[in-house]
């Protein structure tokens, strides 16, 4: 009911997305989608790339006057490099000769370059590493702060912050989640914890000044879901198995935690579940050891998933590699390239979330219109209370 596509390269003319299953008379602006572009091209250690592009949003198809109409929903987001690449990126049949930057073939270590031209049966790498860009991900921002809107007009919040980049940890037991997300959005790594933050700004230079790159780790809390979204009743139905599959899409994302993830593994069972209450007419949780799902589905407690994301595989200093024509060792062509990307992965984690959280909410109430989902979502809500 609820499906996506992308379409486009790094250093293409654009990036397209076609959300489809959106229910009419959402309102949505070109302005709303851009706020999320920004959020996704801010934090320390971003390379070169955030200081050319300037993504705004511009919706093409889908919506009139302000609302959704009910059909699919195109978004164009141009890629202000395209101006220095046409002739590299031309889809016209020019041939390489014509290609200024000549072809890439040697494959970077850590990244899509060798298994994707292989598979494809390319001889230029450029062919796989411009669909295999994190480029890409402008797209997916984009499709999840539509669904963002629509999970909005139930109460329903989603926001990231990053928990440990490199060695670093964050220490955030002490905040409560509105304090997590209000101080997360004023930090420059998007870190709740500022003795944390500035720790991790400082590796995010050594790392800078050593050639390398650094990972980490982020944490995606949904709020004021209702109890029941998802299924146990066959394995594609199973929302935390959707989510983490999401995530895990991200690319350079290695590992999903959601809740206590492997921490649950190493204790003891009493200290792993959520004991149930039943207080002021409604069934409580005094833990969230779950994250908020419980048997493939929502239990009514915030959702809490982490992603781990590896260094980003491009080094300024190369690694070993082999031409993928000559068969000689190289050191790996070096393409333009962040530092760390753990604070906007935070933000492609918020839009993946929310487009499974919003599939799920259309599976679960259905509705051509926003009025008709409204009415459904109302109507199951009381239903819950009542039992």
């Amino acid at each position: 009911m609820l499906r996506y596509l992308t379409a486009g390269e790094s250093h293409g003319p654009m990036l397209t997305m076609v959300l489809e299953g959106i229910p009419a008379n959402l309102p949505i602006t070109a302005q709303e989608i851009t706020g999320d572009l920004v959020r996704r091209q801010q934090g320390y250690g971003r390379g070169g790339r955030m200081r050319i592009e300037n993504d705004e949003a511009d919706i093409v198809g889908g919506v009139r006057h302000g609302l959704t109409m009910g059909g699919p929903i195109a978004v164009l987001i141009a890629n202000r490099d395209w101006d220095n690449w046409k002739l590299t990126m031309d889809p016209a049949p020019t041939g390489q000769e014509s290609d200024p930057k000549g072809p890439v073939t040697r494959p970077r270590p850590g990244h899509a370059d060798l298994a994707g031209a292989l598979k494809y049966g390319q001889q230029d790498i450029r062919n796989v590493l411009e669909r295999a860009s994190a480029r890409e991900t402008a797209a997916r921002v984009a499709v999840g702060a539509v669904c963002k809107q629509l999970l909005r007009q139930f109460a329903v919040e989603i926001f990231s912050h990053v928990v440990g980049i490199g060695p670093i940890a964050a220490k955030t037991d002490d905040l409560s989640l509105a304090e997590i997300r209000e101080r997360a959005e004023l930090s420059p790594v998007r870190c709740a914890d500022q003795q944390a933050g500035d720790a991790m700004m400082r590796a995010i230079d050594e790392a800078r000044s050593r050639g390398t790159s650094l990972g980490g780790v982020f944490e995606v809390i949904v709020l004021n879901l209702p109890i029941g979204l998802g299924s146990y009743v066959q394995w594609d139905g199973k929302l935390d198995g959707r989510l983490a599959q999401a995530v895990m899409s991200i690319q350079a994302i290695k590992g999903v935690e959601i809740g206590l993830g492997f921490e649950g593994a190493r204790r003891f069972g009493f200290e792993t579940h959520d004991e149930i209450f039943y207080e002021e007419s409604r069934f409580t949780r005094r833990t969230n050891r779950a994250g908020g799902l419980e048997g493939g589905m929502s239990n009514g407690e915030p959702i809490v998933i982490r992603g781990a994301m590896k260094p980003i595989a491009t080094q300024y200093t190369p690694m070993a590699s082999v031409d993928i024509h000559t068969k000689e060792p190289f050191r790996a062509s070096v393409e333009r390239s962040d530092i760390c990307a753990v604070p906007a992965a935070g933000v492609v984690g918020e839009a993946v979330v929310a487009f499974e959280i919003a599939r799920a909410f259309r599976e679960k109430f259905g509705g051509d219109s926003l009025e008709e989902m409204t009415r459904n979502y109302h109507g199951y809500m009381r239903s819950v209370r009542e039992r």
